[in-house]
């Protein structure tokens, strides 16, 4: 018994006014123990595609996990659609009745016929009891595979799986093992990392398996291996991450969920150096990056938005000649930020960016994506042109997060 399926219920997942957060948790959590989830299915709160869902999952999987539909109005049907479909009667449980009164009471709140249905359970069920809210947990048992139906509110699932579900599944699967690792790359794109690594995966072994995870430029490396013993799959997990650094040494930033500003933190405080930056097209995006690492005030100074180019000139020292011969997107204007912020900022590193984010503003010579990035320090200045895409946040989060990949790069060639 290791592979599952989540049924997610809920209008309002499908319409986008929820977001389910409530797999990726469960996910995550039967992951620990063993248990892979194959699929994940988000319907509507109608007792036909409850049915027609669970009846699917069951032909694929041992344990069935369902969300939502568990309330006190008359939307939530999930308990009496299970209630049907398990050929049950609904009865009234005692104890579940206590719980709801006393959570009522501590609450001084009245008990009313939609609250006290709340306790109305089907006899084919075991209550898994909820502490932390009114609509207990349903487990069913059919031909040796597990049903459990849950409340929908993220902290009653939380709640309930790991008080009684978790706990359950542990004990049947006991001795399969799980594992991640993750890689963290910046600098080329998903199918030209999948074309260096193309041997790579070839000569993976048959319980390795390696997933690509790209965001925001960002390419995660997942590598999945399972077996029956711990040791066994960290060592092979540890040949394959040293094999990754053998072949692309120069895209790999950092391993297990690392974002590269914490890399650039790290590597400016061990060294006790400070950085400052200039940014127009990133409108602040990469200050507001850095601020989210805990204690960046140690080696943070600050940051201009010099998104007018009286800004650039005012308070950086962009001379106007250079606008006017180069224009403001153009190396020697972002090199002119770079050297004007560290030297009112009085840093280390200074980084600037300076583009064209869209959707308008391109030219032929300076099309939409345009950016050029400069990093400058006592060992000179570095500039870059690149050239992203047509869509504006597109363009803001790339050029922040290659503006301080480029920054990683010349800290640790040092």
């Amino acid at each position: 018994m290791n592979n599952a399926e989540i049924i997610t219920i809920g209008d309002e997942i499908l319409i986008g006014q929820t977001i389910d957060t409530n797999s990726a948790w469960m996910g995550t959590e039967l992951n620990l123990i063993g248990v892979r989830v194959n699929r994940i299915t988000s319907i509507s709160d109608r007792s036909e595609e409850i049915k027609c869902a669970l009846s699917e999952a069951l032909t694929r999987a041992d344990i069935v996990l369902v969300t939502g539909g568990l309330g006190p109005t008359s939307d939530d049907i999930t308990k009496e659609t299970l209630a049907e479909y398990f050929g049950a009667e609904m009865v009234m449980n005692k104890e579940v009745l206590a719980e709801v009164t006393e959570r009522l009471h501590r609450r001084n709140l009245q008990m009313n016929e939609n609250n006290r249905r709340q306790a109305l359970v089907p006899d084919k069920c075991t209550v898994l009891m909820n502490r932390t809210g009114t609509a207990p947990g349903m487990m069913f048992v059919q031909n040796e595979k597990i049903i459990v139906s849950m409340p929908g509110v993220p902290y009653e699932m939380k709640h309930i799986m790991s008080e009684h579900v978790l706990p359950l599944l542990s004990g049947k699967v006991a001795g399969r093992v799980i594992m991640h690792k993750n890689i963290m790359t910046y600098g080329t794109f998903e199918a030209k990392l999948a074309e260096m690594l193309e041997t790579f995966e070839s000569e993976l072994p048959e319980n390795i398996r390696l997933a690509y995870l790209p965001a925001h430029g960002v390419i995660k490396l997942r590598l999945t291996a399972a077996g029956g013993n711990d040791d066994r799959i960290r060592e092979a997990i540890s040949m394959q991450v040293e094999k990754l650094y053998g072949i692309i040494p120069a895209l790999i930033y950092g391993e297990d969920e690392v974002m590269l500003e914490e890399v650039i933190g790290k590597l400016l405080n061990e060294r006790n150096l400070t950085l400052s930056t200039a940014e127009s097209c990133t409108g602040g995006r990469i200050a507001s990056l850095i601020t989210t690492v805990p204690g960046s005030s140690g080696w943070y100074r600050g940051s201009v938005v010099a998104y007018d180019n009286t800004v650039k000139t005012g308070l950086l020292g962009v001379q106007p000649e250079t606008l006017r011969l180069y224009g403001a997107v153009s190396a020697e204007t972002a090199g002119e930020m770079a050297r004007g912020i560290r030297k009112v900022m009085e840093t280390d590193y200074s980084i600037a960016v300076t583009g064209i984010a869209g959707p308008s503003g391109g030219t032929p010579d300076k099309p939409v994506g345009t950016v050029w990035i400069a990093i400058d320090s006592e060992r000179g200045l570095v500039t870059e042109k690149h050239t992203f895409a047509d869509d504006r946040l597109v363009n803001i989060s790339r050029s922040s997060y290659t503006a301080l990949n480029l920054l990683r790069k010349q800290i640790i060639s040092t």
